[in-house]
């Protein structure tokens, strides 16, 4: 693969880690086995069968989690400590190719863009949490796995839509930022408000 189509697989799937890792991993490794496609760098090592069989089961297993308020911000908390690690290997694998100076960048970058689609998507579900509906947030959670699968996809086969699909992730997560800090600071200072006449 040339530099822009390892660029953009190497982007594509550590963003999409921060999502959906396991769909992320599933999908590479199935579009590696079935489309004939030559993954960049080391990334062959998810057309394993093995690596996509615990990749589809612990998708299935966050596809159900995912979908139930509260349960949903509880793994991705857990998953802080998985989704942007996975992303940076996932990204510095796609260079495995290129110098080891290369490599490192891609770690980087591709942790930091894990870090974006994670943290968004941990803070989108905080605030959809707060409605006592469920509707919302199944829906959410179906259109974040469709993200990450579509994503994937052109990643692979579309370098070019991959860079806009980020570009817009990045742009949303510096739109949502502020309206999640107030967020927060409201539920700190009812936290402290609840417990100041206690401590009273």
């Amino acid at each position: 693969m040339s530099f822009i189509e390892t660029l953009a697989v190497s982007m594509g799937a550590s963003w999409v880690s921060g999502i959906n890792l396991y769909a992320g991993v599933a999908t590479l490794g199935l579009l590696g086995r079935f489309a004939d496609l030559k993954l960049p760098g080391d990334l062959d090592v998810v057309t394993n069968w093995w690596v996509i069989g615990v990749a589809l089961v612990l998708f299935v297993i966050e596809f159900i989690a995912d979908k139930i308020q509260l349960v949903d911000s509880l793994w991705d908390i857990i998953h802080t400590f998985i989704r942007i690690p996975a992303g940076a290997v996932l990204a510095a694998t796609a260079f495995g190719d290129f110098d080891r100076s290369v490599q490192v960048i891609a770690l980087l970058l591709g942790g930091g863009l894990a870090l974006s689609s994670h943290g968004t998507k941990a803070a989108t579900r905080a605030l959809i949490n707060t409605s006592p509906e469920p509707v919302s947030n199944i829906v959410v959670s179906l259109s974040e796995d469709i993200l990450a699968v579509v994503t994937v996809v052109a990643a692979v086969f579309l370098p070019v839509v991959v860079f806009l699909i980020v570009a817009a992730g990045l742009i949303f997560s510096f739109w949502l930022l502020p309206r999640v800090i107030r967020f927060f600071r409201k539920v700190y200072q009812s936290i402290r408000r609840f417990f100041r006449p206690a401590s009273a």
